[in-house]
């Protein structure tokens, strides 16, 4: 089942000859449960390409279908409740409320919404991320290794279509990295949560189902890598 389709994407900036093509015709589909990773050089547009799957920008032209739902023919209202019910974005800096508790930051996104929290699933993803004895505390008493498993939970709690991450382990050590990209992973397989990663880390990318590459903001590859 096709979960996010991708079609003839391009994203321009500036006009006339100072007009930069971020993203140039860019089109592909993802099935439920993929772990796909998008990778390239710097400036390459995997970043604008994520920006404009999560809905944060608009593009210049062309289409992101995300469940059946054309994401960009939706009005700015029906845009923001779209993405809090529909899209889980990882950031590389976590992005938490500093003066929040572990459990209100993951729970934001339904509260936002004015949606009543299942105590079942919040449990369920506490406990997968091991948070379960820190949900009290505020983000300044958490390792960064523990802040980004709260974005995780943010990014989870509404059960989405599919989870967008932005170099999730870049401001990581290697030990915690790797943690995060497990749990990742755990959460792709065993609920079948569609995953899209964005990174620049080749050992990463090779974690992955699929791999997309980027380059001048084109594909310039788009590889299977387990079937």
């Amino acid at each position: 089942m096709t979960i996010v389709e991708v079609k003839n994407l391009s994203k321009v900036y500036g006009e006339g000859e100072t007009a930069v093509a971020a993203l140039d015709d860019v089109s592909f589909s993802v099935n439920k449960g993929e772990f796909i990773c998008i990778i390239g050089p710097s400036g390459s547009g995997k970043s604008t390409l994520l920006h404009l799957l999560g809905g944060v920008d608009q593009p210049t032209s062309g289409n992101v279908s995300i469940d059946q739902t054309d994401v960009y023919t939706l009005d700015e209202t029906q845009l923001a409740i779209f993405r809090r019910r529909q899209i889980g974005l990882i950031y590389q800096f976590y992005n938490l409320i500093p003066i929040l508790t572990v459990e209100e930051n993951i729970t934001l996104p339904m509260l936002l919404d004015e949606q009543k929290v299942d105590p079942l699933q919040f449990n369920k993803i506490s406990n997968a991320l091991g948070l379960e004895n820190r949900l009290s505390h505020l983000p300044n008493q958490l390792s960064g290794g523990q802040q980004q498993r709260v974005s995780i939970g943010r990014a989870l709690i509404s059960n989405p279509a599919i989870m967008l991450a932005d170099e999730p382990t870049g401001n990581l050590d290697s030990k915690n990295s790797e943690e995060i990209m497990n749990l990742l992973k755990m959460f792709n397989k065993t609920y079948n949560q569609t995953l899209i990663v964005i990174t620049h880390d080749e050992r990463i990318a090779l974690q992955a189902d699929r791999i997309i590459s980027i380059e001048d903001g084109k594909i310039a590859k788009d590889e299977v890598i387990r079937p």
